[in-house]
């Protein structure tokens, strides 16, 4: 296959790479001509994927056309806030022809959208794949396996990207709940910078466990009002990559949060950082949204007024334990 990946980030440099390997004809498009040309030089992406030597048969450019010409399959791997600009400067030059798989976790913070609609729309063309789970950039690079979802309401659209992406490292299922895999995986990174609260409160396994199971039991009440299956959320883009981004040391989402736990502001936190954050706008647009839906979300909405309306994260657990009992 020859596949274009829009969006020189650590995931998509990452998918860059990994379907290098698979044996498929890929190139890699950056919206900066000079990082573009230092990539070229250098056959690294250390600024957003440090330490992987990019494979020499992957093609590096910023030329638009150049990137989507004869694509079999073209790959959005935008930031949520960039992915619709992105995905508009591409209309014209991807169609239908094409199957277009989205990497992108979030929902749009003006439409409330999933990333999926977002694309579709942008590039005026049909079903867009979304493929997530437990799947960091540095270990999916390295060949670390891992299993994730390719989620679609056109069954042979997630079948075509499972195949393509599939390999002895990387395993994919399909799924036809695309709703559900992407608010999971938006619902996910809120979660991360709460558990990353704890760890830099100097809390505990316990309470780890607690914000993670408590977190799912708000994704799924979110999913369900949103219109996806609450069931998915049992599977890799619900529950395994709520595991791996509230965990795992490469989640910048925990990292966040894991500063605020120990008293740094979250301006400073940002302006330290080169990569993005998600689950700081994610949770903007989930407490948002969760109130337009009337779905209760606790721990969701404490993010949001720790990230944007300053609230102290340290004053978080007490808000927390004195709620009202309840059944689970």
């Amino acid at each position: 296959m020859k596949i274009a990946i829009l969006g020189d980030g650590g995931w998509g440099t990452a998918n860059a790479t990994m379907l290098c390997k698979n044996g498929h004809d890929v190139t890699l498009w950056g919206a900066f001509p000079d990082y573009i040309e230092e990539m070229k030089r250098t056959r690294r992406n250390d600024r957003y994927l440090k330490g992987v030597a990019l494979p020499d048969a992957l093609k590096l450019t910023a030329d638009r056309a150049e990137a989507a010409a004869g694509a079999d399959v073209v790959v959005l791997a935008a930031p949520s806030k960039h992915l619709e600009s992105v995905a508009r400067s591409f209309a014209g030059l991807v169609g239908e022809r094409q199957l277009v798989v989205s990497l992108t976790k979030g929902l749009c913070e003006r439409t409330h959208r999933r990333m999926t609609v977002v694309a579709a729309e942008a590039l005026g063309i049909g079903n867009v794949v979304a493929l997530a789970g437990p799947s960091h950039a540095e270990e999916v690079s390295r060949g670390i396996p891992t299993t994730v979802v390719a989620a679609c309401a056109d069954a042979a659209k997630a079948k075509a990207a499972q195949e393509i992406w599939s390999s002895r490292n990387f395993r994919v299922y399909t799924s036809g709940d695309p709703a559900g895999v992407e608010v999971g995986g938006t619902v996910k990174n809120v979660l991360a910078i709460a558990v990353g609260c704890s760890d830099g409160m100097g809390y505990g396994d316990n309470t780890r466990a607690a914000l993670i199971t408590r977190g799912l039991a708000e994704m799924k009440r979110f999913t369900l009002a949103y219109g996806g299956r609450p069931e998915t959320l049992s599977g890799l883009a619900g529950i395994g990559d709520l595991i791996v981004t509230c965990t795992s040391v490469h989640s910048r989402n925990r990292s966040v949060g894991e500063r605020l736990g120990r008293g740094e502001k979250i301006g400073d936190i940002l302006a330290s950082m080169q990569m993005v954050a998600e689950g700081v706008g994610n949770s903007k647009t989930v407490h948002a949204l969760a109130r337009e839906l009337g779905v209760e979300m606790p721990i969701c909405d404490l993010v949001y007024a720790i990230c944007h309306e300053g609230f102290d994260a340290r004053k978080a657990p007490e808000a927390m334990m004195s709620r009202p009992l309840k059944c689970e």
